[in-house]
């Protein structure tokens, strides 16, 4: 997968473990994917999302869960949720703002270069 444009919303921090909306931090896909295996789950979470928006329009709770079950387990094969894909043992630091976190100085730097 392919490296963000620095900018201040949807910046992908340093170590490639988060993208940055809006202030606060979203586990990016676990970068030791495959570009096909990436590409894979991203079309089946696409899929999933679509489903769930057809589901939901014609009010049909049964294939809504299902559709939503579906979107958990490819966000979870891409990284995104459940346990954290890098080895490290640093903490996860998923949907904290990020000056709250250890990436705060670093995005203060793009806010100042992005104007």
């Amino acid at each position: 997968m392919s490296k963000r444009k620095a900018s201040e919303s949807g910046a992908l921090t340093p170590d490639g473990r988060y993208i940055v909306v809006r202030g606060r931090l979203w586990r990016a896909t676990n970068s030791q994917l495959s570009r096909d295996e990436a590409e894979a789950l991203v079309k089946m979470l696409m899929e999933a999302r679509r489903a769930k928006g057809i589901a939901m329009r014609a009010n049909d709770a049964h294939a809504r869960e299902v559709a939503r079950q579906a979107v958990d387990e490819a966000k979870r094969r891409l990284g995104e949720r459940g346990h954290v894909w890098w080895e490290d043992g640093s903490p996860d630091y998923n949907r904290h703002m990020v000056k709250n976190t250890p990436y705060a100085a670093w995005y203060e730097t793009l806010k100042t270069s992005t104007g």
